[in-house]
């Protein structure tokens, strides 16, 4: 089997988590992991520009063949539930701009492919990442984490 690059997103007004992965056959390996903050200083069009632009220079520098994005989950706040929204939005636009499969998890898939447990939480699956990435440590920040676990939410789910 061929190696594949998997870029995977965890969408944020505040902070986008992103984390890249190499999988070849069976095997699992980070490439890199970050965050792309944003200001709530700054104008909300600025943020989101800022999004697209720092994930342009993420897929250019690393060129994944996949793409995977948490999907939104239930949110009391509305307010931030749209916020959040469009910021996922500007992920998906980006990632289609560049032409790239997008494969989408919602935090339940994630959690059950990371753990078998529907309700782990941060901490359990930021373990498992640590685990089967086989880091020394868990990845920081946090969204950073929950990025990789959806790239490796993918590479477990396709083929």
């Amino acid at each position: 089997m061929k190696c594949r690059k998997i870029l995977g997103i965890d969408p944020g007004l505040a902070d986008t988590g992103y984390g890249l992965i190499e999988k070849q056959s069976q095997n699992i390996k980070m490439i890199a992991c970050g965050s792309i903050k944003t200001s709530s200083k700054d104008d909300f069009i600025k943020r989101l520009e800022k999004i697209h632009q720092e994930l342009v220079k993420i897929i250019k520098k690393y060129k994944p063949q996949i793409a995977a994005v948490e999907q939104l989950f239930f949110c009391k706040n509305v307010k931030t539930a749209l916020l959040v929204g469009q910021a996922r939005g500007v992920c998906l636009m980006t990632i289609a701009e560049h032409r790239l499969p997008i494969y989408e998890y919602t935090p339940l898939q994630i959690k059950l492919a990371l753990t078998s447990y529907g309700r782990a939480d941060k901490q359990q699956v930021g373990q498992m990442v640590k685990v089967l990435l086989n880091l020394k440590n868990v990845p920081k920040p946090d969204d950073a984490a929950d990025a990789l676990a959806v790239a490796i939410t993918c590479a477990h789910s396709i083929k």
